[in-house]
């Protein structure tokens, strides 16, 4: 199993429920500095514990860096998508450059990751992949578009390429979060039913080990991503982050 993106709090609580009795391989930059990472993966059961450098936004690294685990560790069994940023709306609103960042890293790179590992785990006839959407990317608003647009465009990727990989032995997994209490969002007031990453972490290694293609966190966020779709514009464009 790999985390790519072995810093984040989701990809960590998720590694940590999926530990015991796997090899584990944590990816990202400054894999060097991965400790506390490595020893709560290796505490919880993992049968070894390896980190490796990643940068998701060097796309065109990203072929040579799962051929390194692949030789180093064998097929990748399960592949976990965990990197991303939220970015800062404002800013992305006049800083052209900024906008582009986020939704290199949350859309672009993450398209580019997916491509690589679903060809190799096609060939290889099995192999799963975990997504993170998210509730933001469901009906895009105005308080944060871009990262919400970059999420709407992660999400329909990983539809269309569960279709495409249906029979193939392939599975995709896309969780799709409300908002998560973490570093990602410190000093943000939680929206209504906010979660935590080990809840998220929780309702994926769940979702996982039922073979479901999608799984909504915590679940009663999913009839509320529903009915924005009948929120008329003048209100919705009013609606917060």
């Amino acid at each position: 199993m790999v985390i790519f993106g072995g810093r984040s709090e989701i990809g960590t609580e998720l590694a940590v429920r999926l530990a015991p009795g796997n090899t584990v391989v944590l990816a990202a930059r400054g894999a060097d500095r991965l400790e506390p990472q490595v020893a709560a993966v290796r505490d919880a059961g993992a049968a070894a514990v390896h980190t490796c450098e990643f940068d998701a936004d060097d796309i065109a690294a990203h072929a040579r860096v799962v051929e390194e685990i692949e030789s180093a560790h064998g097929p990748i069994d399960t592949a976990v998508l965990a990197f991303g940023v939220l970015g800062d709306q404002a800013r992305a609103e006049d800083d052209a450059a900024h906008a582009v960042a986020v939704v290199h890293t949350d859309y672009v790179a993450q398209v580019g990751l997916l491509t690589e590992l679903a060809r190799r785990m096609r060939t290889a006839g099995h192999g799963r992949l975990v997504v993170f959407s998210s509730i933001a990317g469901a009906r895009v608003r105005r308080a944060n578009y871009v990262y919400g647009s970059a999420k709407a465009g992660l999400d329909g990727f990983a539809c269309g390429l569960s279709d495409a990989l249906h029979g193939t032995g392939v599975h995709v997994l896309i969780v799709r979060p409300g908002f998560v209490i973490g570093h990602m969002t410190e000093g943000m007031e939680p929206a209504p039913f906010a979660s935590t990453p080990a809840q998220v972490a929780d309702a994926a290694a769940k979702a996982l080990a039922r073979g479901k293609r999608a799984v909504w966190v915590p679940w009663v966020i999913r009839p509320m991503a529903f009915t924005t779709r009948f929120v008329p514009q003048v209100l919705w464009r009013r609606m917060p982050r």
